[in-house]
């Protein structure tokens, strides 16, 4: 087939790639003038398959209810008078339910180690460089009592078959020994040992650039206008030049959806309503100064709700969601507050480490679902439209495995993991044995 796939991002590109794999001509539209510089640009760097819990649970509602007039807490809702968000806002609710909490994580677990596996075989094969640590994630936490919330969540984690150990105080400090310069604020944590880290903005340059060896066609620098519609099928994406203006009608066989935050407005004109909300997220990536003193093994601050990760010589700090609309402005009293929390942090973690003077801050909009779920699969609207989109915090975890499922469902094949995929795709065989 010929195939266009809008975003290129961590989930297009590793499309993209699959859809060559099988054989198809494959066309990439995207606003920027190169791969991963929106959502994939600066994110924590994390890819936690054994850290995937969704948002929502039992206590997230009193946790967001204190956090509320907090310009730098971890989870910061502004309302607005914006359907949307209020849509997704109830929705996010009726899914803090311990029942809800267990049905969406066990999709989450399915869908990483899929993806983790499609992501070791396609780094196998390429030989694709970038900054990558197969040194496990180290969660810590700084009191008591989260610490053994933290120990009650690594239980649920093990009854799904996930390898998270309990640590105390000591084997924390044994698995990442920079954290001794805090090692009074370390009640314990926990360890997932097969996680890792790495870029993922190098990783899916990198993988554009095979791609397009391999004969794909990028546009770089044009926005998807809209899609045309004819008996049921999608007839073409309308794209135009940021460069001349110059617009186009791209005609394929199949178009597939990988535009993250920007997803629903496409399909909302073709009656396709998907409930994803941006939400805010924001990085500093340090200099270090002190390399030798610095953490390699990935951590998440469960305090502050961080992820910190090691990425060669720089330290990247990253986390935070802010469910505010579009908005992507650093500048602002808000941005500035939470920005610098994320380098605080780091200070008081590790005093004198990195270079502190120039922050690098950078903003994304994730692309989240109330459950924490990505729509991968085919449109209720269109025959020839497939969907991408909707990986919230986890873009960089599950690109791989979402890009080679879309592309076996486009083949008429049947992924092998346990994961319900959107709209009619496979109906009789969604759920395929492990």
């Amino acid at each position: 087939m010929k195939v266009v796939v809008l975003g290129a991002g961590i989930i297009g590109v590793s499309t993209a790639w699959y859809l060559l794999e099988q054989g198809h001509e494959v066309i990439v539209v995207d606003r920027q003038p190169d791969a991963a510089l929106e959502t994939s640009y600066a994110n924590g760097a994390q890819i936690s398959v054994c850290f995937c819990e969704p948002w929502a649970n039992a206590g997230a509602p009193l946790k967001v209810a204190k956090w509320l007039l907090k310009d730098d807490s971890p989870l910061l809702f502004r309302p607005r008078l914006d359907p949307a968000q209020w849509r997704w806002g109830l929705s996010f609710l009726g899914q803090c339910t311990t029942a809800a909490f267990e049905r969406n994580v066990e999709q989450l677990i399915q869908l990483g180690r899929y993806s983790h596996a499609s992501m070791k075989e396609l780094v196998a094969s390429t030989g694709i460089e970038y900054d990558r640590l197969e040194r496990g994630i180290l969660h810590f936490f700084s009191s008591q009592a989260d610490f053994d919330a933290g120990a009650g969540a690594a239980e649920i984690m093990q009854r799904h078959g996930v390898d998270r150990r309990v640590l105390n105080r000591e084997e924390v400090l044994a698995v990442e020994p920079a954290l001794r310069s805090f090692e009074q604020g370390v009640f314990g944590g926990t360890y997932t040992p097969s996680d890792e880290s790495g870029d993922a903005r190098v990783f899916t340059q990198k993988l554009a650039q095979l791609c397009a060896q391999r004969g794909a066609t990028f546009l770089w620098e044009h926005d998807v206008l809209g899609l045309e519609t004819a008996g049921g099928t999608i007839s073409g994406a309308v794209v135009a030049s940021r460069l001349s203006g110059r617009k186009t009608s791209l005609s394929a066989d199949a178009y597939v959806v990988a535009l993250a935050s920007y997803a629903p407005a496409l399909l909302k004109p073709l009656g396709e309503h998907l409930n994803i909300y941006p939400a805010k997220g924001y990085s500093a990536t340090l200099r270090l100064k002190r390399p030798e003193a610095a953490s390699v093994v990935s951590l998440l601050d469960d305090g502050r709700k961080l992820a910190i990760s090691r990425l060669g010589d720089h330290i990247r700090i990253a986390g935070t969601a802010e469910l505010a609309g579009f908005d992507l402005s650093l500048d602002n009293p808000t941005a500035r507050a939470r920005c610098a929390a994320l380098v605080r942090r780091y200070e008081e973690l590790f005093p004198g480490v990195a270079d502190t003077s120039e922050p690098n801050y950078w903003t994304g909009l994730r692309p989240s679902t109330p459950t924490n779920i990505p729509y991968i699969g085919r449109s209720k609207k269109a025959s020839n439209l497939w969907l991408n989109t909707g990986h919230g915090t986890l873009g960089w975890t599950h690109g791989a495995g979402s890009g080679r499922a879309l592309a076996e469902l486009m083949a008429g094949q049947a992924p092998e993991m346990a994961f319900g995929f959107y709209g009619d795709a496979l109906p009789a065989r969604r759920v395929a044995t492990v």
